[in-house]
């Protein structure tokens, strides 16, 4: 069983940055790959970004791509999401999500979720 607490969220103006993180414990031996999905009212949860925990692996969202950074310390168990250039559009409660598999995790079909953290950005 794997717990994921994430932090960073806030209020932030367009084209700022943010930084997102998340902390994993309990059994992290078993994660494989991490990520962020974000979730704003009315709209589908959607992948944002995911990383190996093993190689470093990463993977984004088109909709984030070359704005949006993620990145893990292995020691600390805890994955990072850099956010910058940030739009309205990225308005969103953001979670962190752990998974055996990438495939899993881009399909959302993960072994623990973060209670999430709210990003909000003004225009």
């Amino acid at each position: 069983q794997v717990q994921l607490v994430e932090s960073g969220g806030g209020l932030v103006q367009a084209g700022g940055s943010l930084r997102l993180s998340c902390a994993a414990s309990g059994r992290t031996f078993s994660m494989y790959a991490m990520g962020w999905f974000r979730q704003a009212p009315g709209k589908e949860r959607e992948f944002v970004a995911g990383i190996t925990w093993t190689g470093g692996t990463t993977f984004y969202a088109d909709s984030v791509l070359g704005r949006f950074t993620i990145s893990r310390h292995n020691a600390k168990n805890t994955v990072y999401l850099q956010m910058t250039s940030l739009k309205a559009e990225d308005t969103a409660v953001y979670s962190c999500a752990a998974a055996s598999r990438v495939t899993k995790l881009r399909a959302g079909d993960n072994d623990a979720w973060g209670q999430g953290t709210q990003v909000t950005v003004s225009s």
